[in-house]
């Protein structure tokens, strides 16, 4: 190389080679740089009624969890919802404001205790760092179920004995990730149990396209490119997106029909790129005699619940949401007491089907 040449190779200054969201940016000398604002500028609706805050679970990698309960419980002892983030494995926060507002939403509507864990993201860290962090947010309510000097600001209301894990996309394949390896019961979590899963839109993946990621209008909020993107960002290095963590039905992964699964459900937007992974996830394992249901809402797209919190879907789901824990006595009073006029598309489009999944799935 001449001198010539050697100069403009130490002077050339790194270009820009993937952005996600205008708050991640790589560039090509591998340097990183993340916004301290998240790309969702909406305000924080904290009205006092529900309390929070914030707790280190993973000391070694400064990992931190949001708890919220409400400031006046309607019972002693409140179930435990766990929401999982979505980014695409690569950017979000649980302090990000839609992320807390909607965990505002959850623990009022749901009467509960909500848990909203951080978790590693990429391309700094590559799966399975955000799938080994999830499954710690749950040892630490172990620890904290097991401790001799709990923190009573989540013990004196939590009952451990009913914990449900939520994510949304990237969370929603974390959820996945952690029902596969925890298994029917959790036992290795006693005495902590968990009753059941809800994936939000979950982001699995796959080399072969499916027709929905395929025909997908190209400016949807999740588009295809920014899937890729995602993807390429943060699957193991040396790996296709047909890894097991990201897809369950890879020709490597593991045999999901001879694994006890605790109850699901599944729920995707119409209009979502991602639909066809979600309905397959579904069929397959219901198919497999596995207790799951699946709810599409149509026209919807990726994360509308968050996007828009106080739309007639989004407040349907929360409604299901609401059911599931609740004992079966109950459900049907509550049903009856909502008014819900926008009603989510299942397999057959009937609202009785809907109602039906939410009021038995967990009982």
């Amino acid at each position: 190389m001449s001198d010539m040449a050697a100069s403009a190779s130490i002077t050339t200054p790194p270009h820009e080679v993937d952005e996600c969201r205008g708050v991640l940016r790589v560039y090509s000398d591998g340097s990183i740089w993340r916004s301290s604002k998240p790309s969702f500028n909406v305000p924080v609706n904290d009205d006092g009624s529900i309390l929070w805050k914030d707790i280190v679970f993973d000391p070694v990698h400064d990992l931190r969890l949001r708890l919220y309960k409400p400031a006046s419980p309607s019972s002693p002892k409140l179930p435990v919802f766990y929401y999982i983030h979505g980014g695409g494995f690569c950017i979000g926060s649980r302090a990000w404001p839609n992320c807390q507002n909607y965990c505002f939403r959850l623990a009022s509507n749901l009467q509960a205790v909500v848990i909203s864990p951080d978790y590693r993201l990429a391309p700094e860290n590559r799966l399975p760092a955000a799938i080994e962090d999830g499954f710690m947010a749950m040892k630490w309510l172990q620890a904290q179920a097991l401790a001799n000097n709990p923190d009573p600001w989540l013990t004196g209301v939590a009952d451990f004995s009913k914990v449900f894990i939520s994510g949304d996309s990237a969370g929603g394949t974390i959820a996945h990730n952690l029902a596969v390896q925890l298994g029917a019961g959790s036992l290795d979590l006693a005495p902590v149990l968990v009753r059941g899963y809800v994936l939000l839109a979950p982001f699995f993946g796959g080399t072969v396209l499916t027709r929905s990621e395929a025909e997908g209008p190209k400016d949807a909020f999740l588009n295809l490119e920014l899937i890729d993107r995602f993807w390429r960002l943060s699957v193991p290095m040396g790996e296709t997106t047909d890894h097991p963590l990201i897809n369950p039905f890879g020709p490597v992964s593991r045999h999901l029909e001879q694994v006890n699964l605790d109850p699901i459900l599944v729920v995707v937007g119409g209009n979502d790129l991602l639909k066809d992974r979600g309905k397959e996830y579904a069929e397959r394992l219901k198919n497999w005699g596995k207790k799951i249901e699946y709810v599409e809402f149509e026209g919807q797209q990726h994360g509308f619940f968050t996007i828009d919190p106080n739309s007639e879907p989004a407040k349907a789901l929360m409604l299901a949401s609401n059911l599931i824990n609740k004992p079966r006595s109950t459900k049907r009073d509550i049903f009856m007491k909502h008014s819900i006029s926008y009603i989510p598309k299942t397999p057959n489009d009937h609202k009785k089907e809907f109602e039906e999944a939410v009021l038995v799935h967990f009982s």
